[in-house]
Parts: structure tokens; C-alpha cells; sequence
């Protein structure tokens, strides 16, 4: 039950609620007036009705005296020396008024009292008519109210799930509406948050930039130096940390571009399965891979689409690299249609990385080995710029399960 129906039943309760209790008091006041005015009007015959008695000793009003049908409560009260009336219960209910006269007798008179009073039966059915009209025109006023709270807040929340999703730019305050109430509040809240969030993310960007740029001068200098060391053990040492080094900045020059919003598709036609299969080739070779380390898998017609074919190959390397590194061989990459799946045999992807997706710096668990986390971030950026849609999971018989889908007609971003 979403929010507008869950606060249009609660109107709806508390006003039927407050409408009975306020039906109810009337018509028992009613009722308690119409007692009251009966016991009146007895009272009043009583008492003429003693005075005739006395002057002339003749019971008038259909008086009677010592009535054997007195109710005894009634008969208790006269004998103390009072004037009293008393309402006997339904059915046939009636209303007795008595009073001492002389020679000690009890002057008394009776009237039906009844229940079915045709007044009071107005009353109620124009209580429980307007009972039923106000109840529904308080459920239309709540679910018109309750609609527009709700239609506020889903904004809110559409807002927020597009700065989740990476457009810091999303105003929930607009989305939000005019007012000054809490949902306001929480807009503005979101919006101060999405502010500060973008903010750090500048920081975060321009620090990983200037860093990878600072870097990349001294770290060719370095890998040089690497080259003009004597052969042996030491010198290979060294001459492989510097290539590891030259390609983070490399990859932390790329991530940069990446968060500059600068990339762009290249865009031609491309036979995606045999692209496929020369991409896994030139990555044996430039890899030293084995042959059966890496297996292409063509299903299907041979789909030609509109994409960047060096992006689709640096997605297809860090991939297969990656599976390698931290999977178990050998690598199987299908192609079927417009979406490539590169599947390996180890313990597969950690639970965060497939919820949340990649993040740099965050390898995964120690079952998949180490590393900067660069790689797959690095994917999933080529994987934006083309407008395609790269996801992570579990394979069916085990192990990590990339998938990436091509989309009919590159979203390429400016």
C-alpha cells in the first residue's frame, strides 16, 4: 500500500471516528431532551391534577388513585413524601408521575412512552444520511491532500534516484514544489546534500587528475632510467614496477578524461563477432596468452552495429585480463547479437561489486586476488560513452559473468 492510499484510510478512519462519536452524542442528547421534556410535561399533570384533587376530590387528567400497577420504586419514593415520575422499561414503556394527596392515598397518572418516536427517527436517519455524506466528501478531500503530498515526495524520490545515479545537477527543491513544509525541508536537505556530494567529487576529480598529470613526466623518466640499467634480476625488478606504475598513471589519466565528461564515440560500422574474435587475438599476442587460456564463443547471424570499436577492445582486454588475474582459466567470451559475455572460471564477482557496481580502488575480496580496482572502472566508463549497458554477476555454472549490451544507436556523451 503505497503512501497516498495509507494516509487517505487514515483520514478516512479518523474522520468516521470523530463523526460517530459526534452522531452519537446528538442523538443521545436528543434523546436525554425528549426524557426530560416528557417527565416535564408528567410532572406538571401531577401537579394539577392534586390541586383539583384537593379542592374538589375529583382526579382529573385520567388521574388514579392508588394505582395497583404503581411501579414500587415509584410508590417508595411517594411514601418518603415526594413528587416523583419514573420511566418504566421497554417494551411498552411508559412514563408515571405520582404525589401524596390527603387522607394518606397516592394520586398517580401514566402515559406511553414511545420509543418509535417519529421525530427521533427523523433524527436519525439525517444523523447517519449526513454521517455517510461528510465521510465521503472527508475520503475525497484526503485522497485529493494525501495525492498531492504523495505526488510531491515520489518527485523527491525521483529526484534523488537521478543524483544517485550521477546527474548532481537534479534539483529536488523544484521537484519538491512551493511551501514551507517538511517535504520542502527534505528537498532543500537533498539538495545541500547533492551540493556537497558534487563538490567533493570536483575535489576527488581534479586531485586524481593533477596527480596522474605530475606523475606522468617523472614516471617516463623513470621507466627510461629502467631501460639503461645492466641486465639482471635487479634491473628487471625494477624495469617491471616502473611499467606497473606508468600504466595506473595511464589509467588514472583515463579516469580523469572519463570524469571530465570530455569522451566521445568514434563511430563506424563494425561486424561484431569476427571484431570480437581478432580483438581476443591481438590480446593473446600482446599478452603471451595461451591459446585455450582464452575462448570465443559465436552465436548466431553476425549482427553489424554503428560503435567505437577501440573502446569495445579495451572493454573486451580488462575484462579478460581481469578473469585472468583473478578467475581461473580459460576465459569464455560469447558473442550473440549485440551483447558480449565474458565469463571465467573462479569464485566470481564479490556480492558489493555486482549491487553497487565498480569503484576504483576497490579490488573486491581477497579470493579475487589483488589489484587497484582500475580496471573494471575503467570498463564501465568506455561502457557509458558508448551507451551501453555493462552489468555484473554470477555465472550459471560458476564463476564471474560480465555482460555487456550494445545499444541499437550509440548514447555517445559530448
Amino acid at each position: 500500500m503505497g503512501l497516498r492510499s495509507k494516509l487517505g484510510l487514515i483520514f478516512v478512519l479518523v474522520s468516521s471516528l470523530a463523526i460517530l462519536v459526534l452522531c452519537v452524542a446528538v442523538y443521545t442528547q436528543a434523546q436525554s431532551a425528549r426524557l426530560d421534556r416528557t417527565r416535564s410535561f408528567a410532572d406538571e399533570r401531577i401537579q394539577a391534577a392534586a390541586e383539583s384533587y384537593d379542592r374538589s376530590e375529583v382526579p382529573v387528567f385520567g388521574a388514579r388513585l392508588d394505582d395497583p400497577d404503581l411501579p414500587p420504586p415509584l410508590r417508595d419514593a411517594v411514601m418518603n413524601g415526594k413528587r416523583a415520575t419514573f420511566k418504566t422499561a421497554a417494551p411498552n414503556a411508559k412514563m408515571w408521575a405520582a404525589v401524596g394527596v390527603k387522607n394518606g392515598r397516592i394520586l398517580s397518572i401514566v402515559q406511553d412512552y414511545d420509543v418509535n418516536d417519529p421525530s427521533m427517527n427523523a433524527l436519525r436517519r439525517a444523523l447517519i444520511l449526513g454521517g455517510i455524506g461528510t465521510v465521503a466528501l472527508v475520503a475525497l478531500g484526503s485522497v485529493i491532500a494525501a495525492g498531492s503530498l504523495s505526488r510531491r515526495i515520489v518527485a523527491v524520490a525521483g529526484t534523488a534516484r537521478r543524483i544517485a545515479a550521477g546527474d548532481l545537477d537534479a534539483s529536488a527543491a523544484g521537484a519538491a514544489g512551493k511551501g514551507k513544509d517538511e517535504v520542502q525541508a527534505l528537498a532543500t536537505a537533498l539538495d545541500t546534500m547533492a551540493s556537497s556530494l558534487r563538490g567533493q567529487l570536483e575535489a576527488e576529480r581534479r586531485f586524481t587528475a593533477d596527480v596522474a598529470h605530475d606523475l606522468r613526466t617523472p614516471v617516463t623518466g623513470l621507466l627510461t632510467a629502467a631501460e639503461l640499467l645492466p641486465p639482471g634480476r635487479p634491473s628487471e625488478l625494477v624495469r617491471d614496477r616502473a611499467k606497473v606504475l606508468r600504466r595506473l598513471v595511464e589509467d588514472l589519466l583515463e579516469i580523469a578524461r572519463f570524469d571530465s565528461g570530455v569522451e566521445q564515440a568514434d563511430l563506424e560500422h563494425v561486424g561484431l563477432g569476427a571484431f570480437v574474435g581478432s580483438a581476443v587475438g591481438r590480446l593473446r599476442m600482446q599478452q603471451s596468452l595461451a591459446p585455450d587460456s582464452v575462448v570465443v564463443h559465436r552465436l548466431g547471424r553476425e549482427e553489424t552495429i554503428s560503435t567505437d570499436s577501440r573502446r569495445i577492445e579495451r572493454i573486451l582486454a580488462n575484462l579478460i585480463v581481469n578473469g585472468l588475474r583473478h578467475g581461473r582459466p580459460p576465459v569464455e567470451v560469447t558473442v550473440q547479437g549485440r551483447t558480449i559475455e565474458v565469463v571465467d572460471h573462479g569464485n566470481g564477482y564479490p556480492e558489493e561489486l555486482i549491487a553497487e557496481g565498480p569503484r576504483r580502488f576497490r579490488s573486491g575480496v581477497a579470493e579475487r586476488g589483488v589489484g587497484h580496482g582500475l580496471g573494471l572502472t575503467i570498463a564501465a566508463g568506455h561502457a557509458k560513452v558508448l551507451g551501453a549497458e555493462l552489468t555484473f554477476g554470477i555465472a550459471p555454472g560458476g564463476g564471474a559473468c560480465a555482460r555487456l549490451v550494445l545499444p541499437d544507436s550509440p548514447e555517445t556523451e559530448s
